[in-house]
């Protein structure tokens, strides 16, 4: 229905030649005829809804009429305007949507009448059903129905009176919002017109519009309007994902073309000092309101769907020429507001853009959509986007109504019946998602209408959330004080920064209770950390995988000196722990049916020591003891996830089992737990209760109202965890996390090949004096520990990378316990979250510092969100590739003094602890790991490496752990003297051995025969002295100096007759260490080229860079690194020339000593690495 607004959308004021009357009956249907007839069809054809029904109630003001002068009236309309008696559709022969103008008759239109219509509830009800029902026939020109809606219910009443209504509802494709103003004028003239007059047949019709359109868009002049129009949307909507336009989260591909139609409506109005701010900051920027709320839209669709290539729906009035600004019909086109978001750019900047888009979309909006769309091959879809913004002007109700009255011959004042705004809220929707702001500039005030589809948004709350968010976004924008400063505003903030969750949702885990489930007992989803370890257990390893444990968690100790143990005492304590602590008699199964791993507890029963093997045993030597120790790590045959077996109690005596059945300090106690059930923080809980039930012989507990892991476990499930899920997508926005990090590695994966699992560690303290720097500088600074070494390692893995910035790892989150209920519990709580760091090279160390302290902090306040939840947001990638690096940090207390283990007054001394194990070929599901270990007792540091065995020799491990110690000393350094500022580009990874041998590589002078030699001329020397001699030599592989300059000569022959390389040209070669190099660089030399080095471990956008600046049309690759570079750039593979069966044995000599090169020539070129910016050649 109509409200009390008027649409401001564009029009477009070009002179144009007026419209005549053509008193055809007959032609093609116009584009926006033809749109809503297809999307009719294509999209809402399974609805019971109409979305195209357009609702006008008038109300009888004052006097009364008889129904058969209402009818009368109507169909005086109707036979004044034939758009409302026009037929719109297709025609098999002629292949296109036609339109055929009908006759006036009674039976044209649909009509209703309805009596004893008394109550507002009654009456709401049917103007809903008006305004959603199916009651056209748009294929026979029935576009337009009548209700005479009664209040009487007297059957013999056919006169109206003050107070009852006639509806009249129109269809889509014969009335826009614009053809308000033209029919209320023409239904005050046909209050007064006899209904046998004759309609004035020169007046130009709906039709006249459509063949005027044709005209225009058969006009093929270059300067034509319509012709500039396919030229600008051809540049706005280049290079765009069409497949985009109707998702509303990228990557996700399951929409439906079919549409119920179905939807949800909010509405809200703008707090008003945030509204008024709105009007100033639109006033200080010179721009429209339409163009500031469009720009805020963009703003929340950005950080709504996390994508920064937006397209957004808009209506524009298309009323273009003046004879149709007074017609009655359907004008309004749909176009595309296409535009890139810039995340780190300022608000004011994205406002500038959309002002110039939306000023450009005002003057070529007149383009047909379906003219805009098939220029991409949309025309059989017809896409429609997901998206729409409409932007409204209100005008004072006084003047609106006004305007809006109708009196007739009798006397009799019709006036338009405003309820409620009836375009929003009757529960159909045409667009997934839609935003109107409408602004009352009588009343100041600013409404919002969001409407949303039933087949996306499930709920009405779905809806009202969403209305919070961008309400929330508005308060971020323009909710700071502005009266004091006016040209203070919040636009010059970057729209990164900008946040969608609510300040609820940032402390929604403060208002989850967690407590014991009553209707829960011995069944319940296993957690998420669990269902990721066992899914971990079933990674496509190779066959070694089945021998060796990955997640056997062994902790040792033997007693102290003299002190003593009783065995049976011990075990009956450990009874007592085991019915406490259910998680530690629980498997884990897979149920088929719901496809979820399930955990049951496994009830105790008279044979306790059945839920945990007890194992005996002796040794002598400690070889043996080693070995025994070895076996409970390793062995995968000590646990039965299935039976409930998850611990395990071994007791090795030294020599001989105990006859007195006491252990001494030369016994050795093992307890080892599978990690599904236990974390590092649980043996804390679990010698504490050891300690109360061997002392007291009980265990502090309360079945009924203890919390159990169950009850965490099927609470996590249920959490809805919103605003978690919002940081997340809005923390890893553009990030490639498909990507593994550029290390130095020895071996690259083949992507069908399974990794072994295997890994070499390599373990370093710090030593006292750099524990202390760095602690001494973390707590004068208020900077924690474990934020300082993050950002030591992110320096690290910036110089590892060969300076990729945008760097994103893995992060152990170990003691995932973030509420006290839960510091209780023996269980696993742990996750793993990613960590992006996106640094700036000209950073200072102190720079890099404060934006790893805050990357770090946020993404520990989500780090409860569960890894599984986080990838389900990247479905559409297949590997996770930011997992195979990770990083941990973990506090520890070392077991002297205070912190002494005491089991009754026995004290227990850990003899090896599960996460300071130091051996090779442990297995890992990461390729690269650092772990760094604080003790707090003895305030030192030290770190563990785990590399892959895949990917990396032993040999490169041990430099990369070299390289981070010294790197940590270098900033140690920095830190002491007070260069913290320093530039990060002046430290470097490379080692003081290192640095020697450079020099002495650069020491390179050698005295030839001539001074002015070039180097392939030299090379053909040494050939000449020395033919059968080796040249090259590679691990298997070797050429003589005579193989090597055939192979040199058939290359640059191939350079010069194929590619026309000419002397001084720049050609790239991009191989890895192989004999073809030294092929590629003597090639390049004899064909006159210049040489320039390209390394196959830079990212891909460097190598385009160095290649764009050296401004090489050819780069000299190997089968590997040929797909680095994409179709711009011309690449040749070395070894297709060399392994050709029909080379030639011909060399045309001549040809290459006819190359004219000097001494003087330039013959290589090499980059810089760029740290400081721009990488700089080399001559």
């Amino acid at each position: 229905m109509f409200s009390r607004k008027h649409t401001i959308a564009g029009t477009n004021a070009h002179k144009e030649l007026q419209l005549t009357a053509s008193r055809r009956t007959e032609a093609v249907a116009s584009f926006v005829q033809q749109r809503i007839w297809l999307h009719e069809r294509l999209y809402f054809h399974s609805s019971d809804l109409s979305v195209y029904n357009i609702l006008l109630p008038l109300i009888i003001k004052q006097g009364s009429l008889s129904i058969e002068r209402i009818r009368s009236i109507v169909l005086t309309l109707i036979e004044q305007h034939s758009v409302l008696r026009t037929a719109v559709r297709f025609n098999p022969q002629s292949n296109q949507i036609e339109q055929y103008i009908q006759a006036a008759t009674d039976d044209m239109y649909s009509f209703k009448h309805s009596r004893g219509i008394s109550t507002s509830e009654q009456l709401d009800r049917l103007l809903t059903n008006e305004s959603i029902g199916k009651h056209f026939d748009i294929e026979t020109g029935r576009v337009v129905r009548c209700h005479i809606i009664q209040r009487s219910n007297d059957e013999h009443d056919h006169l109206l009176a003050e107070g009852d209504l006639v509806a009249i509802t129109f269809h889509h494709i014969s009335f826009d919002n614009s053809s308000l103003k033209p029919f209320m004028e023409a239904f005050k003239k046909a209050c007064w017109t006899d209904r046998h007059k004759k309609p004035v047949s020169s007046i130009p019709q709906y039709i006249d519009f459509t063949l005027h359109e044709q005209m225009m868009l058969a006009d093929t002049r270059m300067d034509s309007k319509m012709n500039k129009a396919r030229q600008f949307w051809f540049n706005v909507m280049d290079s765009y994902d069409w497949s985009r336009i109707r998702q509303l989260v990228p990557g996700k591909t399951d929409i439906k073309q079919i549409r119920s139609g179905r939807g949800f409506s909010t509405a809200f109005s703008i707090n008003q000092h945030v509204a008024d701010a709105m009007m100033l900051c639109a006033s200080l920027n010179n721009i429209t309101m339409f163009t500031l709320s469009l720009s805020c839209y963009y703003a929340f669709l950005f950080k709504l769907m996390n994508d920064d290539d937006l397209c957004v729906a808009g209506n524009i009035a298309n009323r273009f020429v003046q004879e149709t600004k007074d017609m009655i019909g359907m004008f309004v086109n749909l176009v595309p507001y296409r535009i890139k978001i810039e995340p780190n750019e300022p608000f004011d900047h994205l406002l500038r853009k959309v002002q110039q888009l939306s000023s450009n979309i005002l003057e070529h909006g007149c383009l047909p959509y379906q003219h805009i769309i098939n220029s991409y091959d949309q025309r059989e879809q017809q896409v429609l986007p997901s998206t729409l913004f409409h932007y409204e002007s209100l005008m004072s109700s006084i003047t609106q109504n006004n305007k809006s009255e109708a009196t007739t011959d009798k006397g009799t004042v019709f006036g338009i019946y405003f309820d409620r705004d009836r375009s929003h809220g009757n529960g159909t929707v045409l667009f997934d998602l839609s935003l109107t702001i409408a602004h009352d500039h009588h009343s100041q005030s600013t409404e919002c209408f969001l409407d949303c589809s039933a087949d996306i948004f499930h709920h009405q709350a779905d809806v009202d959330l969403l209305a919070n968010r961008f309400l929330h976004m508005l308060t971020q924008l323009f909710g700071s004080s502005m009266t004091d400063d006016p040209m203070h505003n919040q636009s010059s903030m970057p729209i990164s920064r900008l946040s969608l969750i609510l300040p609820e949702e940032i402390e929604e885990m403060q208002g989850v209770i967690f407590c014991r489930l009553p209707n829960i007992e011995n069944e319940a989803s296993a957690s998420y950390a669990q269902t990721r370890i066992w899914l971990d257990e079933r990674t496509p390893f190779d066959s070694c995988k089945s021998q060796i444990a990955a997640y056997n968690m062994p902790f040792i100790y033997h007693l102290f000196p003299n002190h003593t143990l009783s065995v049976q005492q011990l075990c009956n304590a450990l009874q007592l722990v085991l019915a406490k602590h259910e998680s530690l008699h629980t498997s884990l199964i897979f149920d088929t049916k719901e496809n979820l791993l399930m955990q049951r507890i496994i009830e105790l029963n008279d044979n306790h020591n059945k839920l945990f093997t007890l194992i005996e045993s002796t040794y002598e030597t400690d070889e043996q003891l080693h070995d025994i120790m070895h076996d409970e790590r390793r062995n995968t045959q000590h646990f039965d996830l299935s039976q409930g077996l998850v611990f395990r109690y071994h007791l090795v005596y030294y020599k001989e089992i105990s006859p007195n059945n006491l252990l001494s300090d030369k016994d050795v106690i093992i307890f080892n737990f599978h990690h599904i059930i236990f974390d590092f923080s649980s043996i804390n809980i679990f010698l504490n209760d050891l300690n109360q039930a061997y002392t007291t012989s009980q265990v502090s507990n309360d079945d009924n109202t203890t919390l159990r892991y169950f009850d965490y476990a099927a609470i996590e499930q249920q959490m809805s965890m919103t605003g978690a899920s919002m940081f997340w997508r809005d923390a890893l926005h553009d990030c490639k996390l498909d990507q593994p990090l550029l290390l130095p590695f020895d071996r690259y994966r083949l992507a069908n090949e399974h990794q072994t699992g295997h890994t070499t560690t390599i373990s370093f303290d710090f030593g006292q004096d750099l524990s202390y720097d760095f602690l001494t500088h973390a707590s004068s600074n208020n900077i924690s520990l474990q934020h300082l070494t993050f950002a030591i390692y992110f320096f690290f893995l910036f110089n590892l990378t060969n300076g990729q910035t945008d760097l994103c790892v893995g992060m152990n989150i170990n003691n995932n316990r973030y509420r006290d209920e839960l510091k209780s519990i023996i269980g696993l709580f742990e996750n793993i979250i990613p960590l992006r760091c996106q640094l700036d090279p000209h950073w200072s160390f102190h720079q890099l510092l404060k934006h790893v302290r805050d990357v770090a902090t946020s993404s520990m306040k989500y780090s409860y969100f569960p890894l599984q939840r986080i990838l389900n947001q990247y479905s559409h990638i297949s590997k996770h590739a930011f997992l195979d690096t990770s990083l941990e940090f973990i506090s520890y207390k070392s077991s002297i003094g205070n912190n002494a283990i005491m089991i009754g007054d026995s004290q227990l001394v850990s003899k090896s602890s599960s996460f300071s194990i130091n051996e090779d070929e442990i297995l890992s599901v990461f390729d690269f790991s650092l772990s760094i270990y604080h003790d707090m007792n003895m305030n030192q540091l030290s770190y563990t490496i785990n590399a892959s065995f895949d990917l990396f020799n032993r040999d490169t491990v041990e430099k990369i752990s070299q390289r981070f110690h010294f790197i940590s000393n270098q900033l140690s350094t920095s830190i002491s003297d007070n260069q913290v500022n320093k530039p990060m580009h002046e430290l470097s990874l490379i080692l003081s051995n290192e640095r020697y041998l450079m020099q002495s590589l650069n020491n390179t002078q050698m005295s030839f025969s001539s001074p002015l030699t070039c180097i392939h001329h030299e090379f053909v020397y040494q050939v000449m002295k020395h033919p059968q001699k080796l040249a090259i030599e590679l691990d298997e592989q070797s050429l003589t100096y005579c193989e090597l300059l055939y192979c040199v000569q058939i290359l640059s022959l191939h350079l010069i007759n194929k590619y026309v390389v000419v002397p001084g040209e720049i050609i790239c070669q991009c191989v890895e260490r192989s004999l073809s190099m030294v092929i590629g660089i003597m090639s390049i030399e004899m064909a006159g080229g210049v040489y320039c080095p390209l390394s196959p471990r830079d990212p891909q956008h460097r190598l385009h860079t160095l290649v764009k600046q050296t401004q090489s049309r050819l780069v000299l690759a190997h089968w590997s690194t040929k797909s680095m570079f994409n179709d711009g750039i011309v690449s040749f593979d070395i070894g297709s020339i060399l392994t050709y069966n029909d080379v030639t044995s011909d060399i045309d000599v001549d040809r290459l000593s006819s190359i004219t090169v000097t001494s003087s020539d330039i013959a290589y070129i090499i980059f810089t690495s760029g740290s400081t910016g721009v990488p700089k050649a080399v001559r």
